[in-house]
């Protein structure tokens, strides 16, 4: 079910350009801590940071373009604006856990289901020091132009919840303790609720959907969810 024509291209660039909209236009505001909107468009800044991966995600899948030098393009593009993410060692490790999911040879599998190991654990298969490095450049090069505190709010702070909304919804809930699984997905789906998992995680909680299906973009997944239980 992969996209027909340019919409797969119109979702994923409208998705970029509303992260950068939106983050231009609260890093030059004059919201505080102390404004209820604040929290509000933290959260949302959340969403569309998750956005931003689940995008790279579609491309590393080849779900965006029938172009492949377009598909990658766009896919490089949301890694490094997700702080510096790369997009190739993305990609490698992605396809790594397809391949070996829930075994030791899989980069997002933790096999002690503690969450705070696995999530250390994940962290530090996808969090490079040279990442970091860039970041902190940026933040200050930031601070030249914007508020600390509105950097932190609407930057820093929003990216940091994303790996654990990506985390949780897309990579603990759905393998926690599908090891011993006869299925070689090895993936649970979440209950259907299609409000509820664009909310969530972009449909990425219909995930035995998306190992059995990986080249079907997440604006389809409910879609494959649908068929699957008819």
């Amino acid at each position: 079910m992969k996209p027909k024509g340019s919409k797969g291209v119109i979702i994923a660039v409208s998705v970029i350009v509303l992260w950068a909209v939106e983050t231009a236009a609260l890093l030059g505001s004059s919201l505080t801590v102390a404004h209820p909107l604040s929290w509000f468009f933290l959260f949302v800044q959340m969403h569309l940071f998750t956005g931003l991966f689940i995008t790279a995600h579609d491309s590393m899948h080849h779900a965006v373009s029938a172009n492949a030098r377009l598909n990658h393009t766009i896919g490089k593009v949301s890694s490094v604006l997700f702080m510096f993410n790369n997009y190739s060692n993305l990609y490698k490790k992605h396809h790594e856990h397809h391949r070996f999911v829930a075994t030791e040879k899989d980069p997002d599998y933790h096999h002690s289901g503690n969450f705070f190991l696995w999530y250390f654990s994940f962290l530090k298969q996808y969090v490079s020091i040279g990442q970091i490095v860039l970041v902190a450049i940026l933040f200050n090069l930031l601070l030249l132009v914007f508020e600390e505190q509105r950097l932190l709010m609407f930057w820093v702070v929003p990216s940091f919840l994303s790996t654990l909304q990506l985390f949780f919804f897309g990579t603990y809930l759905p393998h926690r303790n599908e090891h011993h699984s006869a299925d070689i997905y090895k993936s649970k789906s979440q209950f259907k609720s299609h409000f509820l998992a664009f909310i969530a995680c972009y449909f990425f909680g219909y995930h035995y959907e998306h190992h059995r299906f990986p080249a079907t973009p997440w604006w389809q997944l409910y879609k494959r969810k649908e068929e699957m239980e008819q």
